[in-house]
């Protein structure tokens, strides 16, 4: 332990799209929604997280909410930076005898451009970071699920996010090939949106559109265990007044499937562009899936029948990415594939 350990807080941050998730210690201290909510006359923010989720889609003409990344990349650097800061609050300054210096490793995506990473890096740093380094997403999954990276043996991840999905095969410490494409959680919440809108002339907002997703999302028509037909509530786009219908797993499944089919393709593509040594590694271990897209019910059976591959969902997929951030940190120096 070094002299001034104790003068800096080291934070694991994978800054996502839908949510925030850091950890200190090896502890998840923020596990939040990525959105913040504004006080338009003054700038000042009112709520994030939870909070402001809550808000969202509720509001008057005096608040504004915001979420500030989209397809896994900054879309509103200011409104970033004051939420990296208020989640950085969360975490707590106890044990501390003068505000720390802090240390973070944050997750990008992997088809990220040099100058959104440089917004990354600039909103961490204008939050109070002293030192941020960076790895990319598929990466840091394929740590947390658990994967020896630094093998030369290949491994293949997915990781769907809220507005990327990456696909990436790992051999060596690096991301031998890879592909990234903005067809996620957030797209398949749109593709609800519409299917409600089109099939049931119901309006919907983002966060019932989550809860159908949550509650009777499917990526295939034939499950074993079905869920329970879920009632949605919205506004009836021919009268105008609050209704309520129930749908079915098979609807959501139908919804879904063009977004689901592009998902497929990108697999397939990285598949092709796989060195010949590292397909036999696939062929033998299959398929990782991560993130929260990898819980949608079925998704891992359809990869599987598509590819002809195994596949393994992560134990906790939703903190895949986050662990394996937190597991970099700790080999802040060590790690070939961390981004200075």
């Amino acid at each position: 332990m070094g002299l001034f350990t104790i003068f800096t807080k080291e934070l694991a941050i994978d800054l996502g799209t839908a949510n925030t998730v850091i950890l200190h210690n090896d502890k998840v201290v923020v596990d939040e929604p990525s959105i913040i909510a504004v006080d338009r006359s003054t700038g000042s923010v009112m709520a994030v997280g939870k909070k402001a989720l809550m808000m969202h889609g509720k509001v008057h003409d005096n608040i504004r909410t915001i979420r500030p990344l989209k397809d896994g990349v900054i879309a509103d650097f200011k409104s970033t930076e004051m939420m990296l800061r208020e989640f950085i609050k969360m975490t707590g300054t106890k044990g501390y005898f003068f505000p720390p210096a802090l240390k973070m490793v944050i997750c990008i995506p992997s088809g990220i451009t040099d100058v959104e990473e440089r917004a990354v890096r600039d909103s961490a740093e204008q939050s109070g970071s002293k030192e941020v380094r960076m790895i990319h997403e598929p990466m840091a999954a394929a740590i947390g699920i658990g994967i020896d990276v630094l093998d030369a043996n290949g491994n293949m991840i997915i990781d769907i996010g809220g507005g990327t999905s990456e696909i990436a095969v790992l051999a060596l410490g690096g991301i031998v090939t890879s592909k990234s494409i903005k067809t996620a959680g957030d797209e398949f919440n749109y593709d609800i949106q519409e299917y409600m809108r089109k099939k049931h002339n119901i309006a919907i907002g983002e966060s019932m559109a989550e809860q159908i997703k949550i509650n009777v999302g499917s990526a295939i028509e034939e499950l074993e265990n079905p869920p329970e037909d879920y009632e949605v509530f919205g506004r009836d786009l021919l009268q105008g007044i609050p209704i309520s219908v129930k749908v079915n797993y098979r609807e959501i499944a139908q919804a879904l499937d063009r977004s689901i089919s592009k998902i497929e393709a990108a697999v397939i593509n990285a598949l092709e562009n796989t060195p010949p040594e590292l397909s036999a590694d696939i062929y033998k271990t299959g398929i990782y899936m991560a993130g929260g897209g990898s819980l949608l019910r079925g998704l891992d059976k359809r990869i599987s029948k598509k590819t002809k591959l195994k596949v393994h969902v992560a134990e906790d997929p939703l903190k895949a990415v986050a662990r394996g951030t937190s597991i970099a940190l700790k080999n802040f120096d060590k790690f070939p594939f961390l981004i200075k």
